[in-house]
């Protein structure tokens, strides 16, 4: 079983990230300060990991404790490391393909004009506009 995470800027410099099964059904969204970066905010998901076999990323997510992190749970990575990095990381390029997934989901919220177009100006209420509206695409 797989899990997938993305983000997409949600305006009003706030960065929705979000973790979706296989099948690219969202499981958990959190939303954090668009200035700070991905792989930071990838410790308050990480709790949230449940078993999976492999994890989907994009090179935001890349970081050494991360990748340990994910190690000792049993999953798998196959995600690129970032340009930055010195060596090269080895990842399944067939696998990586499937990430379009998790992009569809953020595709699909942006669906719903609430969301797309940031009404809400408190992060709580904006949050609970994008869980009714995945609520309502899964049903």
């Amino acid at each position: 079983m797989g899990r997938l995470i993305g983000r997409t800027k949600g305006g009003l410099n706030t960065k929705l990230h979000a973790l979706a099964d296989r099948n690219g059904k969202p499981l958990h969204f959190f939303l954090s300060a668009s200035q700070v970066s991905d792989y930071t905010e990838a410790a308050a998901l990480l709790s949230a990991f449940p078993e999976a076999d492999f994890l989907l990323a994009d090179r935001g997510y890349d970081a050494d404790w991360l990748r340990y992190a994910l190690k000792n749970k049993g999953i798998t990575r196959c995600t690129p490391g970032r340009k930055s990095r010195e060596t090269p990381v080895k990842y399944d390029k067939r696998r990586y393909r499937r990430r379009s997934r998790i992009e569809m989901i953020f595709g699909r919220l942006k669906d719903w004009r609430r969301v797309a177009t940031r009404y809400n100006r408190c992060p709580k209420v904006f949050l609970n506009a994008i869980i009714l509206a995945s609520t309502v695409m899964l049903w």
